[in-house]
């Protein structure tokens, strides 16, 4: 059980109405379950396993839900001063890269609680599988992997009811590394009323270029650690209508009035070669999708930095700076 935010009735009713504005803003057939999961007092389709909240800041949770067939996890990183200034706050969603070192304590590794000292604004960091690529695949030999369904569906719903949150447009952003850059851009599109503000370091943007190098990446890596020989996108031939869906490039008009943020390396790691190929393919596939950006007149802030795939400190907590200046204020 949550210590001190149990679900109440009207951020219940508060968080059921942003599911159902940004439905009705083009969010797709996903969002739909989580109105009659709500409905049914079932928080959301998750049942909350273990819980740490001794932190002042870093809160932890671990879910059991139907949408994943094992117990996927959350942290949430409060800002200072939430437990007494009773005031809400915009929340950010940052998701993990893929490989099995990667889940959602990689950024509390990394410095999290230093790169977002004295900023107003909630980061929730979930589970997004080894290689999940924040969506529901076309087939699992695992179990359920619907990680998609579990982020839109049930726990943006669920943290809006439980923290003082703006469960509104201009109240979240979403941001990722590697996959989870991908994940971000994704979700920006698909579910357009959910995020004022989506930042991609060092994810790629374009899944059909050089042959769809990127979505047969997802299925192999898929199949490898996450889906027991199931894929994202299925095999040998790709479900074409969720590629499309799910591909950035092909969704350039989806970021119109967001706030888009993009980070890609340009020097080949002299160590790592499947990082240089890696950060290659996410260099080529970022100038795709800016180019795209730029013939339609949607702004967007871009760097092309040396070095490989790596998450930079200075580049995310300068996006942070722009994900307060643009979300609404707490």
């Amino acid at each position: 059980m949550l210590s001190t935010h149990r679900p109440t009735r009207r951020n219940v009713i508060r968080a059921l109405g942003s599911v159902t504005a940004a439905t009705a803003l083009g969010a797709g057939g996903v969002l739909a379950s989580a109105s009659s999961a709500a409905a049914a007092g079932d928080g959301f389709g998750l049942r909350i396993v273990g819980h740490d909240e001794r932190d002042p800041r870093m809160w932890y949770y671990r879910f059991a839900t139907d949408a994943i067939g094992w117990d996927p996890a959350v942290n949430v990183l409060l800002p200072d001063g939430y437990h007494s200034s009773g005031r809400s706050y915009p929340v950010l969603y940052l998701f993990h890269g893929g490989g099995t070192d990667q889940d959602f304590i990689t950024f509390d590794r990394m410095g999290i609680r230093a790169w977002t000292a004295g900023k107003p604004v909630i980061v929730v960091m979930p589970d997004g599988g080894h290689a999940g690529w924040y969506s529901n695949p076309v087939s699992s030999n695992t179990g359920a992997r619907n990680w998609e369904t579990f982020h839109i569906a049930q726990l943006i719903p669920w943290i809006d009811a439980n923290f003082r949150t703006y469960a509104e447009y201009d109240g979240r952003a979403v941001s990722g590394f590697s996959m989870g850059g991908f994940g971000a851009l994704k979700y920006a599109a698909k579910y357009y009323g959910h995020f004022a503000s989506v930042s991609a370091h060092s994810g790629p943007a374009s899944l059909r270029r050089d042959f769809g190098l990127v979505t047969h990446w997802a299925n192999a890596s898929s199949a490898a650690v996450e889906l027991g020989g199931g894929t994202v996108y299925g095999a040998p031939l790709w479900d074409e209508a969720r590629v499309t869906a799910d591909n950035p490039v092909q969704r350039i008009e989806s970021y119109r009035n967001k706030r888009v943020f993009l980070v890609a390396g340009t020097s080949p790691d002299p160590v790592n070669w499947f990082d240089t190929v890696n950060e290659t393919q996410v260099l080529a596939g970022q100038r795709e999708f800016r180019a795209g950006l730029g013939a339609a007149g949607i702004p967007h802030e871009w760097h092309e930095v040396p070095g490989g795939h790596f998450v930079r400190p200075d580049l995310f907590q300068r996006d942070l700076d722009g994900i307060v200046a643009r979300l609404r204020k707490a």
